[in-house]
């Protein structure tokens, strides 16, 4: 048995224990395994989740923990929901440099780096050396006698992979013909060392005394980026949650310290994280639009520039929310919490607005004073405000607390908008209130100094004032 399918053999029968463990049929429906470019891979293909007694990410938890360690293997990575929401590594750092071997001593030192974290499983390094090879280079001895590195190349290329000397068309098939050495004269390593050589005079003379051979192992792939070798190093997080503190303690210390004890070494984010920063980007260009035309559409009818500011003021409240929601309800920000936050920016200004607008009219058409108009405007409108947002949580309510596995990755979007807009509500009825007071006192203020600081003579004033 190979070394290969023993780690296939153990794979396989620690994820039946498991599934036997956890239900057997109810658990899994089938195995796949496949050995392929030096790696295997094995998959169980899991039932639909509402049959199942466990979700993938325990089932993957208890799987790891009946493997357990395989000696001499360069990497064991264990994925859940491949190619589902939130699929990949939660870490996948991209490192570059010119030279080759800096670029995998580096890459050795950032994965030893991440195993210092507790939280941090399936760590790959990034190199995986392929099979073992022999590197020739041609030496003196080869040189004097007139031979070339090409020469040498083709008649070792040619005693093993064969010589193409003839095709022969046979119907709508081409037969080729290739020379070689037999079989039994190209299987070990011991007919690479006693081939024979010759030379351009006719003479023929081992190969090792030409050429200097050095062995080493080829590269199952090679990935370069703007001429440059670079190395993919990526690892999970357990639990996914502390992939935030994880990232943060690589970008202030190890990285840069990283960079500095491997001159030309360049690093970046990839997978998941360059994913969500170009998504956070785009996001937030489309919150500041939405600000700007939020605050236009206000500045309109209400004809000033401060009081748009006033009634936007329940958005950053409405944020805080948000996020307050996230850690009673035990969830992590995500892009769709930062999609609800976007969308919860249009929906938190309706109660200021109302109250704003009520006292407003107050003011024009009663001749309120400004704190009689806001104390009236927040008691008549207390109860529409209060009943729209509590009709807006009851809404999203049975998103937020479904259970089915289906919706977990749309709940921080109605997380977002739920407790955003409860807790912004509460503000808008002690804040907003207090805001416009204090923004009229200081326009009052404003106009009381632009009337002292007139001439005496000036038309409108009291002489005696």
């Amino acid at each position: 048995m190979t070394s290969m399918q023993r780690v296939q053999d153990i794979l396989v029968d620690a994820g039946r224990v498991v599934v036997d463990d956890a239900g057997g049929e109810q658990m899994a429906d089938g195995v796949f395994a496949n050995i392929s470019n030096n790696s295997v891979e094995v998959q169980f293909y899991l039932t639909d989740p509402d049959i199942r007694p466990l979700s993938t990410g325990e089932f993957v938890k208890r799987w790891r923990d009946a493997v357990g360690d395989i000696a001499g293997l360069e990497s064991l990575k264990f994925e859940s929901d491949r190619g589902g929401p939130g699929s990949g590594d939660a870490l996948t750092i991209e490192l570059s440099h010119r030279d080759i071997d800096t670029l995998d001593r580096a890459s050795e030192a950032l994965a030893a780096r991440l195993g210092e974290f507790s939280v941090v499983k399936d760590i790959d390094d990034g190199y995986t050396p392929g099979k073992r090879q022999y590197s020739f280079t041609i030496n003196d001895t080869g040189e004097s006698l007139g031979l070339t590195a090409m020469n040498i190349a083709s008649q070792v290329r040619n005693s093993f992979q064969g010589n193409e000397s003839y095709r022969q068309q046979r119907g709508r098939n081409e037969v080729t013909i290739r020379v070689r050495r037999p079989e039994s004269e190209r299987v070990s390593l011991y007919d690479v060392e006693n081939l024979v050589i010759q030379t351009p005079a006719g003479d023929d003379v081992p190969l090792f005394d030409v050429a200097t051979a050095t062995p080493g192992r080829a590269y199952t792939s090679i990935s370069r980026r703007d001429a440059r070798r670079t190395v993919t190093v990526s690892a999970d997080v357990d639990p996914v949650g502390e992939t935030s503190r994880v990232q943060s303690v690589l970008s202030s210390d190890v990285l840069p310290e990283l960079a500095r004890d491997y001159p030309g070494l360049s690093y970046a984010y990839e997978g998941k994280q360059a994913d969500f920063a170009e998504s956070l980007s785009a996001l937030l260009k489309g919150l500041v639009l939405a600000l700007l035309t939020i605050y236009i559409l206000l500045a309109v009818p209400f004809k000033s520039y401060i009081q748009p500011m006033v009634v936007m003021l329940a958005i950053p409240f409405g944020i805080v929310g948000a996020l307050l929601g996230h850690v009673l309800m035990g969830y992590n920000i995500s892009i769709m919490s930062i999609m609800g936050v976007v969308a919860l920016g249009g929906v938190v200004v309706n109660d200021s607005l109302v109250l704003i607008e009520y006292t407003n009219r107050l003011r024009s058409e009663q001749g309120m004073s400004p704190f009689d108009a806001v104390c009236n405007a927040a008691v008549r409108r207390f109860r529409p405000i209060l009943l729209t947002t509590l009709t807006t949580f009851c809404g999203l309510a049975p998103m937020i607390f479904e259970t089915s596995r289906q919706a977990r990755f749309l709940i921080p979007m109605a997380l977002s908008l739920g407790f955003g807009i409860l807790f912004a509500t509460l503000i808008t009825l002690v804040i907003v209130p207090a805001l416009y007071l204090m923004i009229d006192d200081l326009h009052r203020l404003s106009e009381k100094a632009k009337r002292i600081g007139l001439p005496d003579n000036a038309p409108g004033v009291n002489e005696h004032a």
